[in-house]
């Protein structure tokens, strides 16, 4: 295959998740179910998902949408922290905060987060060698959506902390040959009614 063309990156969180994560709520289901239908005549070539039970059952409604776009699982795709700063990276007034965020991040979590997030970024980022423009869709978790929408502001590493993603909410980024990253859409949710929006939030934030 020669010549370089457009990825465009589909990048959506799961849908609302049961209370011990082990798949997801009535709501979810309804909620994946209508992000695959607003999807349905993008030109996939894959929708990639991450391997927790809330994510591949994500994945799995919006493809019965779609027209035999192949799924496949990727560890890459995964929840796992892509990134833990040093204090002195932080800004001063929140420093405190994020810190004790992410205290709670596991010995193997500080190991393996930070290799999962260079290879989602290997996979999933960047124009593709090939005739004709891309279109992928990753069904994943709030981190890793974050992370690579700070990579394509090219914001410091620290600054996926504070990015939030409401559950089955699309965002799209367009890595077009020669030219930056661009973000095209941002948490839209406007594919759900409004009692299936800001799920994935705090309460007071439901609007």
């Amino acid at each position: 295959m020669t010549g370089t063309a457009t990825r465009y990156l589909y990048l959506a969180r799961h849908g609302e998740a049961l209370p011990d994560e082990s798949g997801l709520t009535d709501g979810g289901r309804r909620q994946a179910t209508l992000l695959g239908r607003r999807l349905r005549d993008v030109p996939f070539t894959a929708v990639h998902h991450g391997p927790l039970p809330r994510a591949e059952q994500t994945a799995r409604l919006i493809g019965d949408q779609l027209k035999s776009v192949p799924l496949h699982v990727s560890e890459a795709a995964g929840d796992y922290v892509p990134y833990i700063p040093e204090k002195d990276e932080l800004p001063a007034e929140s420093a405190d905060f994020y810190l004790r965020f992410l205290d709670g991040a596991t010995d193997e979590e500080r190991e393996h987060g930070p290799a999962l997030a260079r290879r989602a970024l290997d996979l999933f980022t960047g124009a593709v060698t090939a005739e004709e423009d891309r279109h992928e869709l990753v069904v994943t978790h709030n981190f890793l959506i974050a992370w690579l929408v700070r990579d394509a502001m090219r914001a410091p590493k620290w600054r996926w902390l504070g990015l939030n993603h409401g559950n089955a909410a699309l965002t799209v980024i367009r890595y077009a040959p020669g030219r930056a990253a661009s973000v095209l859409v941002s948490n839209d949710m406007r594919h759900l009614p409004a009692d299936l929006r800001w799920t994935g939030f705090p309460p007071e934030l439901h609007i």
